[in-house]
């Protein structure tokens, strides 16, 4: 039990800065091209309360699967919906990847400077690198309704996309498929070496 409360509290400011810089990151680049809803839905903010459900949050300490509110946009409203509904997509996980980096890189500038690190302070940061990390990589999986299978759906042929449209009914069936069995390990954890290698690859030529 003791174990599982030093996981939650080093593990919540890392999933809570996860989910809210991922779903801004949608707001902010749906809005960035020319779709007012995000902004109209309150979603412009890097407030948690605006970003995080309460039951996903849980329910990720628990089961280790949650979510956050998802951002509403009207891909009408951009001048190249396929296009930008893409680059929508892959902001979040981006911001997430983007995180995980700049992390990394404080936590170098803080040892460079000689700042005094505690154990606790560091496996704050490593959790923050690592779930960030995780949250961009699973996000991307072409599963609906993640943000890979946006994605995938863009670059599908109209034909193939209404045809992939239809498994949008299976979603929630995909997931728990997905999340009972490796299938997430071995997709994840390989592409999280690999993101960890470049990025402490491109560290260690400043540090």
């Amino acid at each position: 039990m003791e174990q599982f409360f030093i996981g939650a509290i080093t593990s919540l400011p890392g999933i809570i800065i996860a989910m809210v810089i991922h779903e801004w990151a949608h707001a902010r680049v749906a809005y960035a091209l020319g779709d007012f809803t995000p902004r109209m839905m309150g979603r412009l903010t890097l407030n948690p309360a605006a970003h995080i459900d309460p039951l996903g949050l849980v329910l990720l300490f628990i089961a280790h699967f949650g979510w956050a509110k998802p951002v509403q946009i009207n891909p009408y409203n951009f001048s190249d919906p396929k296009r930008d509904d893409i680059l929508v997509s892959l902001a979040g996980p981006g911001a997430n990847f983007a995180i995980a980096f700049f992390t990394l890189i404080f936590m170098n500038i803080l040892v460079k400077v000689g700042f005094p690190i505690t154990e606790g302070v560091e496996m704050v940061f490593s959790m923050i690198i690592l779930i960030n990390i995780n949250f961009g990589i699973f996000n991307l999986l072409p599963i609906p309704p993640l943000d890979g299978s946006h994605v995938l759906r863009q670059l599908l042929p109209d034909e193939l996309a209404e045809k992939y449209d239809e498994l949008q009914q299976y979603s929630f069936i995909f997931l728990i498929i997905i999340l009972m069995t490796p299938i997430v390990s071995w997709v994840l954890v390989p592409a999280r070496l690999i993101i960890l290698d470049i990025f402490y690859g491109i560290a260690g030529i400043f540090f």
